[in-house]
């Protein structure tokens, strides 16, 4: 499988190509991330990882745009990103977007009645959110994952309590 790591830093994915802005980093290709198209042929990739990523971009849709172009049909985008209640979020002044866990409806099946935005298409596999480890030991993380309706309950009204730490996305692409 070909596997793009987007903004790879010094820890590339075994086996995946990767690109970054940074010279320093462990990429095969430099390139400004916010400059689009990538240096890459439409569908190049069979999997596509953002670690940490999505949230120092200047544009969250183009940037996905990007993502849908570079996969294959049926292949997979997996996105990484603190949660915007979580300190992290906000401690680190190169962060431009602070997510939460329905932050990508825009590009799924129902897409908040947002479509229009773009025509890029993911059906969400999972979404996966971490919590801080207090309320991970009494289940909380367990029931914000297993129930989405519940996830959805604490995004609304307990998150700032309960506070998100990271969020894991996995898409697949949908040509």
């Amino acid at each position: 499988m070909r596997i793009l790591d987007v903004g790879c830093g010094i820890k590339k994915a075994p086996g995946a190509i990767g690109i970054d802005r940074n010279p320093a980093s462990a990429a095969d290709v430099l390139c400004d991330l916010d400059r689009f198209p990538y240096p890459f042929a439409d569908s190049s990739f069979d999997g596509l990882q953002a670690v940490h990523v999505i949230e120092h971009l200047a544009d969250v849709i183009r940037a996905m745009e990007e993502f849908h172009r570079l996969v294959r049909a049926g292949g997979r985008v997996r996105l990484v990103t603190p949660h915007y209640t979580d300190f992290s979020s906000f401690c680190d002044p190169t962060h431009r977007w602070h997510l939460n866990s329905f932050s990508f409806r825009y590009f799924g099946e129902r897409h908040g009645g947002f479509g229009y935005y773009s025509r890029a298409r993911f059906r969400e596999i999972s979404v996966h959110v971490k919590l801080l480890a207090f309320w991970r030991m009494l289940g909380l993380e367990f029931l914000v994952n297993r129930f989405r309706r519940f996830r959805l309950f604490w995004e609304h009204y307990c998150c700032y309590v309960v506070r998100g730490k990271v969020l894991e996305f996995e898409f697949e692409v949908v040509k």
